[in-house]
């Protein structure tokens, strides 16, 4: 469910003490989110006049005569005592973000924001994979957004890791298809906090590992690796591959992504 906001406005007193000390007085709205970020605001312009973001502790005290607020973090304390209360409200809020479609489970509004989406009604939270794309389209099995996210090739995945899982699509799509340039072991795909990589199948004798990037397979490497591209440009799947360097350093095939054939190829 959304977390509470509270909301408290009236004739009131607001002093901080400190690293600096001021006093004020007026007809003020104090605002106390959830991750107890307190601010108080007058009727001038957008910034409040006092706020301490993410203290320690904060506290409201409410009685008939009007509230107190005191929020403390380390040394300092911002305090807000009424002499005439006007409001004094608590409200459902949650994160904000771009709409990218509705939660099956109760169709509130799902939001991205960051490296995830949410739901605006319930307590639903998905991560998204780096790069990933929400598409204007619903998993068939659950209902939830697909994403685009090119690791090698671009895969179309649902949203829900447990309802159909980006590693199970590289897994079978580039499990064992490199061997490894430092022992000529398979390449094996695997994952480990939430990322995809290829890693020697000889380990732990050949500790070999690559990471997968955003971007498609486009070419093959002298060294035998994948070349791919991606908005920043192609590289080989090896950051280091000398190979690479020399090939691409004389215009085959660099930054500008000419089509010429890799030597060997």
């Amino acid at each position: 469910m959304p977390s509470r906001l509270r909301v408290l406005a009236g004739d009131c007193t607001t002093t901080l003490s400190g690293t600096r000390e001021r006093t004020q007085r007026g007809r003020v709205v104090v605002v106390v989110k959830p991750d107890n970020t307190t601010l108080v605001h007058d009727a001038d312009g957008y910034q409040p006049i006092e706020w301490l973001t993410r203290p320690d502790s904060v506290a409201i005290e409410t009685d008939a005569a009007g509230f107190t607020v005191t929020a403390r973090d380390g040394d300092r304390t911002l305090r807000v005592i009424t002499h005439e209360q006007e409001a004094g409200i608590e409200v459902p809020v949650t994160e904000a973000g771009l709409p990218v479609g509705s939660c099956p489970d109760c169709a509130s509004a799902l939001i991205r924001s960051g490296g995830h989406v949410a739901c605006t009604g319930c307590k639903d939270r998905y991560g998204l994979p780096t790069g990933a794309t929400v598409l204007d389209r619903s998993c068939e099995e659950c209902g939830l957004p697909l994403l685009r996210v090119e690791r090698g090739e671009a895969f179309t995945v649902c949203l829900d890791v447990s309802c159909d899982s980006l590693a199970d699509a590289v897994v079978d799509r580039f499990d064992r298809v490199w061997t490894c340039p430092d022992c000529g072991s398979d390449l094996r795909v695997q994952q480990a906090t939430g990322r995809v990589f290829l890693g020697c199948d000889a380990y732990p004798a050949c500790e070999t590992t690559f990471s997968i990037p955003d971007g498609v397979v486009v070419d093959d490497c002298p060294c035998g690796l994948p070349i791919l591209e991606s908005a920043t440009g192609r590289r080989c799947l090896d950051g280091t591959c000398e190979a690479w360097e020399a090939w691409s350093g004389n215009g085959n095939g660099g930054e500008n992504g000419e089509d010429a054939e890799p030597p060997g190829a």
